[in-house]
């Protein structure tokens, strides 16, 4: 038996195309049973973020179960992607180096450990996952409290949310004359809104789908809450506005914006869209006076102050090989697990 992975990411393939891939928080446990079943695979987890969406399984025969994932999940999309494999020992090494930020979008971010967590957990209370999983996973979640506690890899290192309150800062100088709308209350949305209250924001309106969310995030922060069908309400007044919903279809176009944006005059709109799938029709950014940036325009943003952090990252490179290391010496004390492919990758 093999362990092995297939995925996109941000390098991979392009927000367009991950938003087809991504998979809905309620919709993984039957994802996870059907490609189970379809792939012949033993153990498996589906990752699903707005920058990758990636299967590690357990298979007897890790090519043949790729290549019917791939085509699992390509049917489920209803669109081809150019998928990367990883086996054994470059399987372990990809997760680790995923727990610990180093191939996120933002190096250092610690966002991404959440989440992992958060998909393992999904698929070990559905009975997908057994002893090997569990123990990579948990395994990986061991490099992780180790990097962070040995290296300095996060010390300045940033969420997305806050590479895009940081353009803003540039866009508009001091945010505390802003008035910022920000939709979508959840994990994202709560940490973006407390980014923009450190820049100075003081004008802050909420909106979410459950109310009473965004009614308490607006309470902590000083800010006030719409009901998610009446923000639109708030375009003619705000100057920033910032999404991060799970919506499955697009909640503003260009149609829908234009009248607003004739009844503002000069005054220019910058939108982020932070959401895969994205929240914002990508036209609206041909309309004059609206500066719409989705989660891949903020990625050279967000690479600035890696090779500050060059050093960090070889450290934590050196602690991850250890970690492969042992979880390989255990895989080769089971019988189950295939041994010709366990030695490390060069």
């Amino acid at each position: 038996m093999n362990i092995f992975c297939i995925g996109l990411n941000h390098r991979t393939a392009g927000v367009s195309l991950r938003e087809r891939f991504a998979v809905e928080e309620g919709s993984v446990v039957s994802l996870l049973s059907e490609l189970r079943r379809e792939a012949a695979l033993g153990e498996a987890v589906v990752l699903s973020t707005c920058n990758r969406v990636e299967v590690y399984g357990l298979s007897g025969d890790a090519e043949a179960s790729a290549r019917a994932c791939a085509d699992f999940l390509q049917r489920v999309a209803g669109a081809e992607a150019e998928f990367y494999r990883r086996e054994q020992a470059e399987g372990a090494r990809h997760l680790f180096r995923v727990v610990c930020g180093l191939d996120s979008m933002v190096v250092g971010e610690t966002e991404i450990l959440g989440q992992v967590k958060e998909a393992y957990a999904a698929a070990l209370r559905s009975g997908a996952t057994g002893a090997a999983l569990n123990r990579l996973f948990q395994q990986a979640f061991r490099v992780a409290k180790q990097v962070r506690t040995e290296t300095g890899i996060t010390r300045g290192a940033v969420s997305v949310g806050s590479v895009a309150v940081e353009l803003a800062e540039k866009i508009f100088g001091d945010l505390a004359d802003c008035r910022v709308l920000l939709l979508g209350a959840g994990k994202a949305g709560a940490r973006v809104a407390r980014s923009l209250q450190s820049r100075g924001v003081r004008r802050l309106v909420l909106s979410n789908r459950t109310f009473e969310r965004a009614a308490g995030l607006a309470r902590e922060l000083g800010g006030m809450a719409l009901h998610f069908d009446q923000w639109q309400s708030a375009l003619p007044d705000v100057d920033i506005v910032i999404s991060s919903t799970a919506a499955r279809g697009r909640l503003l176009s260009a149609g829908e914006l234009a009248p607003v944006m004739a009844a503002r005059g000069d005054r220019p709109l910058f939108l982020v869209d932070l959401a895969v799938p994205r929240d914002f029709d990508p036209a609206l950014n041909d309309l004059d006076g609206v500066f719409l940036h989705d989660i891949d325009s903020l990625q050279a943003m967000a690479q600035q102050g890696v090779e500050a952090r060059g050093l960090e990252v070889e450290r934590c490179e050196e602690l991850i090989e250890v970690h492969v290391a042992e979880f390989l010496s255990w895989a080769r004390q089971r019988p189950d697990m295939a041994k010709p492919s366990l030695s490390a990758a060069p």
